[in-house]
């Protein structure tokens, strides 16, 4: 496919489309970040060259990578529930203590722990992956406070795989002031790094106005908070934060984030457009019987008509193309650059220049390859079929039917991909 359209693009005297390509990359790379947010990972307290290589695999390379990271959930710690008020399937924070501790084997290691803080109930904390120093820290009257969501079991409530933290006997420690963010998993990469890392990055985040991209009058953005607000919002919810809204995506900071994001696709968009105009391809403007039909056959909306113009309206009982669309098709294909619509592939064809239709199996290919003989040979185009389980002799003289442009249209699969196979003037791929 890349020799098919190197070797046209030389003879059309236009620009290589691997150079172009490359153009096209080395223009995105360079696309400018967001103020302070170029600022590479390693210049984070703890990022040391294997956690930076771990980063990068997951797309973190940069401390606005960080900034964008957004959370999956939220976990409430800003308070403490009593055992007694636990609800199964709410999650909640405790403060316990170790009342029993049992290991046994059922199909797997299990490790049980009952907790209790004096209300007369008592749920138990089961672990099945832990080690021996692990459960050696359960021990009666160790005190606890835990996280995670209770759900019923054998003997009352209880909680599976919790985070914990083994508190002293005198400890005390201080609630959390917003919400615990979680974030996607990074692989190598532990979820208390992740949020250390995280919080420095947000630590670096420049004032509202140096942040700030998008003008005020910009349709949509009355009433949604700025890009700083919304992301140390979405990082740092506060408690009273609408839980229901930052689920359901529809918090105005999302909101606000959202339209970022979407207004950057359709600038990216924009610029594969243009770029893509850069490039040189063949003017479908030539004459010919099967352009002739298609025309005849898009103006005609009786089967009956089609059908005495060519054996292509009469294989179809259908209108080939919308009659006001004609026009359109004409001045795009009359152009001498790339263009990609919405259209079928199997009706981007020309008599006037070589066509290649790849499909993704070989049963779709052979089911296109029946269609196209059934239109187009009877008007003298020559259709050639290309696959990998075309061998011998049937394929060297498919080989040279396209190499000699005896076949204008060549269907197959992967193996059109494949170096050494050309079209004398590829036009549609």
């Amino acid at each position: 496919m890349r020799s098919w359209c190197s070797t046209e693009h030389a003879r059309l005297g236009g620009p290589d489309p691997g150079v172009v390509r490359a153009r096209v990359k080395t223009s995105r790379a360079a696309a400018p970040a967001l103020a302070g947010g170029a600022m590479p990972l390693s210049a984070l307290r703890g990022v040391g060259a294997s956690v930076a290589e771990k980063l990068a695999a997951r797309g973190l390379c940069s401390v606005q990578d960080l900034w964008l990271h957004l959370p999956l959930r939220y976990e409430d710690r800003t308070r403490l529930t009593p055992i007694r008020e636990l609800q199964s399937g709410v999650p909640a924070q405790v403060d316990a203590t170790v009342e029993a501790v049992e290991r046994g084997f059922r199909y797997r290691p299990v490790l049980r722990v009952a907790v209790g803080d004096g209300s007369h109930a008592t749920p138990v904390l089961r672990f099945f992956h832990f080690r021996a120093a692990q459960a050696a820290q359960f021990r009666p009257g160790v005190r606890l406070r835990c996280f995670g969501t209770p759900r019923p079991g054998q003997h009352g409530l209880e909680i599976v795989h919790p985070s914990y933290r083994v508190l002293g006997d005198d400890e005390e420690p201080s609630l959390g002031d917003s919400l615990d963010p979680v974030y996607p998993a990074v692989e190598g990469v532990g979820p208390a790094t992740l949020r250390r890392l995280i919080g420095q990055a947000l630590d670096l985040l420049p004032e509202a106005a140096a942040l700030e991209l998008l003008p005020s009058a910009l349709p949509g953005i009355a009433g949604l908070p700025g890009l700083r607000e919304s992301l140390l919002l979405l990082h740092r919810p506060p408690p009273g934060a609408d839980l229901t809204a930052l689920a359901g995506g529809t918090h105005p900071a999302q909101r606000r984030l959202t339209l970022e994001e979407l207004l950057a696709h359709h600038l990216s968009l924009r610029r594969q457009r243009l770029a893509q105009q850069a490039l040189h391809a063949c003017a479908l403007d030539g004459p010919g019987c099967l352009r002739s039909a298609c025309w005849t056959s898009c103006r005609s909306h009786s089967p009956a008509r089609s059908g005495a113009c060519s054996p292509i309206g009469a294989c179809r009982p259908y209108q080939l193309w919308q009659a006001r669309c004609s026009g359109w098709c004409r001045a795009t294909w009359a152009r001498a650059r790339p263009w990609s619509r919405h259209w079928p592939p199997r009706w981007r064809w020309s008599a006037v220049a070589g066509v290649a239709l790849a499909a993704p199996t070989e049963l779709l290919a052979e089911q296109h390859l029946t269609n196209l003989r059934a239109w187009l040979e009877p008007l003298g185009i020559r259709v050639a079929w290309l696959a990998g389980k075309v061998t011998g002799k049937a394929r060297t003289q498919a080989l040279a039917e396209v190499a000699s442009g005896a076949a204008q249209v060549v269907v197959g699969t992967h193996a059109l991909m494949q170096e050494g196979r050309g079209l004398p003037r590829p036009a549609l791929l």
